[in-house]
């Protein structure tokens, strides 16, 4: 398959490609780090290699849910997915994304060049609406989102408890005839 728009090595060796299997090790590493420290995911418990290759295989290399990888010799530096929101056929127009990074990869950009392959990716699929579901405060977060063309539609206050803490979350939107998915 040919790397999607913006796939292109970087001056930090990270290209960007379409998840495999092997890459599933490094990205339940990677997952399983915001599930231990941090409120990002309302996980509360490590998935298993057995959950995360479950889940691997619910991202295709066509239509609307991919999967997105920021790869570095190897080694998963981050990704991007775009996911069902929710299962009823009415919503299939409507896809979910989230993206991560690894912990120390923060702010150099990783996020956006994922979003923006991810984009390129779908950008010929049959997609309405693009969403982000972010735990708040997450300011970081939403200004990648706001970056990559999303908007604030909602907000829903203490509604997951992490760390004995409880936590909110902040529904973004990226309406596709206002901008085009090609990041």
């Amino acid at each position: 398959m040919a790397e999607p728009a913006g796939a292109a090595g970087q001056a930090d060796g990270i290209v960007i490609r379409p998840g495999e299997d092997r890459d599933v090790p490094g990205l339940l590493d990677l997952y399983n780090h915001y599930v231990r420290h941090s409120s990002a995911t309302f996980d509360l418990v490590p998935h298993t290699l057995e959950q995360r290759r479950e889940w691997f295989w619910h991202y295709s290399l066509t239509g609307r849910h991919r999967l997105m990888v920021a790869d570095r010799e190897g080694q998963v530096m981050g990704y991007a997915t775009s996911s069902p929101f929710r299962p009823r056929a009415a919503y299939d127009t409507t896809v979910e994304t989230s993206v991560y990074v690894r912990a120390g990869m923060e702010g150099r950009g990783l996020g956006g060049r994922l979003y923006a392959a991810l984009f390129a990716a779908i950008a010929d699929e049959d997609i309405h609406r693009v969403l982000a579901v972010i735990t708040t405060p997450n300011p970081a977060s939403i200004t990648l989102h706001e970056r990559s063309g999303f908007r604030e539609v909602g907000r829903l206050h203490e509604v997951g408890r992490k760390f004995d803490q409880w936590w909110g979350v902040v529904f973004l939107e990226r309406r596709v005839e206002d901008a085009p998915l090609r990041a």
